[in-house]
């Protein structure tokens, strides 16, 4: 809204205003609005859910420490999903695809996270809506989207199928896919990434951070995707940036730098009321929205591959379940019982049980998350 009425309507009359023509003005400006706007309407959003009594369900099974947290107010994503979208609908340039397409999936995603924790909420348990549906309605969305990306003009041929291996040229060494394998891929990528950060939301402000730390990465990433500024590469030849760092150049793709700027001051203003102990859970609806995004930043900027690394943190809590589970259901015959690899998954049960102190936690899987950011951006430089 702002992009069209600053840039398009003003600009000729008032000369300064043409700033905002540049996704990097604009990228700060989403931020600033989507901060401001969390962090000022927060006290009112958590003071209307306590009204409603919308309280956290606490698992039986889970920490003796949570039961405290009983009735602290969740569904606070559903404020995350509100200033992002707020903010990029503000600054963002509206026709343009990548921005609708992660927009679509964010809210999507958001809405199924939003009827599991009513479910919760009305049937005071943690059962929430049948995971088999959960999962169906995911797929169904990321396969949508995954579809428009195959069937549209949002990529140039030599880019719509082809994965960035972290490093590697990705013109001469991406792995090309065929069309329904990679439709099968990317759904993949964003429903995975979806349930891992909602996997990794048991401690207070432990998912926010290292959700805001890739929303930071993807930032860098899209906006070096589709900046054209222009350099000289050492054949002496001129070359727009993405294709001097060996990334895909993708036209356009900077507006999603905006919309991952508007998802990083949503996540901080959250922040300012999650952080331990928390005043407000985000829910799955904030979970599997920001989960959601983060997958589809992923695709959108051919970094499939690479979120592994920048989300690793998110990896490593999904596999500690997974490897519970598994290891469970194939020695659940013997006399003794199914056997536990970890005290209690996700892993950061793991380590509450072991006796640390919930901020330790919390603080030290940032700090990991923030190392492997860097990681992911060092790549740039040995691609």
């Amino acid at each position: 809204m702002f992009f069209y009425l600053f840039h398009t309507l003003l600009s000729d009359r008032v000369s300064w205003l043409r700033v905002f023509r540049y996704p990097s003005t604009r990228i700060i400006a989403a931020a600033i609005t989507a901060l401001v706007l969390a962090w000022v309407l927060g006290p009112w959003f958590i003071n209307r859910l306590k009204a409603r009594q919308i309280g956290e369900i606490i698992r039986t099974d889970g920490p003796e420490t949570h039961k405290k947290k009983a009735g602290t107010p969740t569904m606070g994503g559903s404020l995350i999903i509100f200033c992002l979208a707020v903010s990029t609908l503000l600054w963002c340039d509206l026709t343009s695809k990548f921005v609708w397409l992660a927009l679509s999936v964010t809210v999507g995603f958001g809405i199924i996270g939003f009827a599991d924790d009513y479910a919760k909420v009305s049937k005071k348990n943690k059962a929430g809506i049948s995971g088999k549906l959960r999962l169906v309605l995911e797929f169904a969305i990321a396969g949508a989207a995954m579809a428009f990306i195959f069937y549209s003009d949002v990529y140039s041929p030599d880019v719509r199928l082809r994965l960035q291996l972290p490093f590697s040229n990705f013109y001469q060494s991406g792995l090309e896919l065929p069309a329904w394998l990679y439709v099968i891929f990317g759904s993949f990528v964003v429903v995975g990434c979806a349930n891992a950060v909602n996997l990794t939301d048991g401690l207070d402000g432990l998912a926010i951070g290292p959700s805001i730390m890739n929303a930071g990465t993807f930032l860098i990433f899209a906006y070096l995707a589709g900046v054209e500024t222009t350099v000289i590469a050492s054949n002496g030849h001129p070359e727009n940036l993405a294709q001097y760092l060996h990334l895909a150049h993708i036209p356009g793709a900077s507006e999603l730098a905006v919309f991952c700027a508007a998802l990083f001051g949503a996540g901080v203003g959250f922040l300012w009321y999650n952080t331990y102990p928390a005043q407000v859970f985000m829910g799955d609806v904030g979970a599997l929205a920001l989960g959601g995004s983060i997958g589809m930043l992923a695709v959108l900027t051919k970094n499939e591959l690479v979120l592994a690394l920048v989300g690793g943190l998110f990896v490593v809590e999904a596999l500690s379940v997974i490897i519970q589970t598994s290891v469970f259901k194939a020695t659940k015959s013997r006399p003794e019982g199914g056997k536990r690899v970890f005290r209690m998954a996700p892993i950061h049960h793991h380590y509450e049980k072991l006796g640390w102190a919930e901020p330790k936690i919390i603080v030290r899987f940032w700090l990991v998350s923030l190392l492997l950011a860097l990681m992911a951006l060092g790549t740039l430089k040995l691609r």
